[in-house]
This record gives C-alpha cells, sequence and structure tokens, in this order.
C-alpha cells in the first residue's frame, strides 16, 4: 500500500492523528528532504527508514520504491510541506502503482493552495491552479497574460520564489495594473504574511516590510473584482 500523507506546511501541530498513525506504522517514509522530514518525524518521536525521492533522482529511486511496494511493504510519500504530488514528481509513484495495481489511498491534511485561497478574501468558487510558472522571464509574461485572459473569470493561483516575485507582480502590474492582487507567505507560522491591493501596491507593501525571503503563494482576482 502507497499511503499519500499530507504533513504540516509550517505549524508542526497542524497535523492529523491518522497522519500521525499512518506515519508511525508504515515500513519506508519517501520524502523530497530526509533533513526536514527529520524535523516532523524527531518532534513526534517517530523512528522510520527514509528514502528521498525528488526531481534530480525520481528516475533512480522510483523502480526501487516499486520494488519495496511489489514485494508487499507499506510506504508513506510525504512532501517538505503540504499535501503530496502538487508541483512535486511524487505523482510519478502514484502514477506507477496504479499500472501495477499496487493499492494508493490518500490521508488528507494541511496544503497551501486551498488554505491561501480561502484566506485571500477573493472569490472560491471557481479557481485555477497553475504550479511553478517558468524561470524564464519573458515567457513568464507571456504565459501570465494567456493565463488571465482565458481565465478571467477565476481567481488564478500559483507558487513563486522570492528570487522572482518582484519581477512577476511587476509583469501583473504591466497587464493590469489594477488587477486585485493577494501574495502570502510563512502560512500557519509565527510570521504569516498576508498581503492585498492592486499589483503596485501589493510590491510596495512587500519592500517595506523586506519580506522578499523564501516562497509565496500569489493569487489573482477575477477581473474587476475588489475586495
Amino acid at each position: 500500500m502507497l499511503y499519500i500523507v499530507s504533513t504540516p506546511i509550517g505549524n508542526l501541530k497542524d497535523i492529523t492523528l491518522r497522519a500521525l498513525e499512518v506515519l508511525k506504522e508504515v515500513d519506508v517514509i519517501i520524502c523530497e528532504d530526509t533533513r526536514r522530514t527529520k524535523i516532523l518525524l524527531n518532534h513526534y518521536n517517530i523512528k522510520k527508514q527514509l528514502i528521498s525521492f525528488f526531481e534530480y533522482n525520481k528516475n533512480r529511486r522510483l523502480p526501487l520504491i516499486i520494488n519495496l511496494l511489489t514485494k508487499g511493504k507499506k510506504c508513506a510519500l510525504v512532501s517538505d510541506a503540504g499535501l503530496p504530488c502538487i508541483s512535486d514528481p511524487g505523482f510519478t509513484i502514484v502514477r506507477d502503482c496504479i499500472k501495477k495495481n499496487i493499492p494508493v489511498t490518500v490521508i488528507p491534511g494541511p496544503e497551501a493552495v486551498l488554505s491561501s485561497l480561502v484566506v485571500s478574501g477573493l472569490p472560491t468558487s471557481k479557481f485555477v491552479f497553475l504550479g511553478f510558472l517558468t524561470h524564464k522571464a519573458k515567457r513568464r509574461k507571456r504565459l501570465l497574460e494567456s493565463y488571465l485572459s482565458t481565465f478571467s473569470e477565476f481567481t488564478v493561483i500559483f507558487f513563486e520564489s522570492c528570487h522572482r516575485l518582484i519581477k512577476t507582480l511587476s509583469f501583473l502590474k504591466e497587464i493590469d495594473s489594477q488587477r486585485e492582487v493577494v501574495v502570502i507567505k510563512e502560512l500557519t507560522k509565527l510570521y504569516e504574511c498576508v498581503f492585498r491591493g492592486n499589483p503596485q501596491e501589493v510590491i510596495n507593501k512587500i519592500l517595506e516590510n523586506s519580506q522578499v525571503k523564501g516562497e509565496f503563494v500569489i493569487l489573482i482576482g477575477p477581473k474587476n473584482y475588489r475586495i
């Protein structure tokens, strides 16, 4: 059995009792970064074999993981934070398990996308999630123009790194200077930050607070929507 286990996105207390039970019962825990996962496991006094699985070793590790599962081992798949398989290569394990008739189940819990959406104040009835956009600036701008045009009646959500945050918000300003934007970081943590306004207002707030570090969730409201 493969268990897809959601883990805290910040606050270590945000984990379900069922998730803790599964992590204690499985034979192996598959994770992005063993150091990050050990912080959670040590907090709850859980000791298990860990196997790292990320973008640059997935091709080597996938056969090993599938072999363990076909031999009857119980494996839990976790990410560094939140629900696995969202913008990470964990979905390839799920895909191969399905191909080989290995049972897969999910242990739901914390995740960043819906948590950011409900705290944003933007409409929740229709939304689209885009993951991480390309790091290439010109292509990123073209994609944003296309997405905002295609999904003009939707709330658009995507992840962005600190290195591209201000540039991406500047692109949004050029595309639609009055579009409602919400930028969130450190959700559920001590220094949780939520910045709201049009693109320029959000840029100013972020720079004033010296908050250009870490990873961010950017949400863009439907055209002509105002909080």
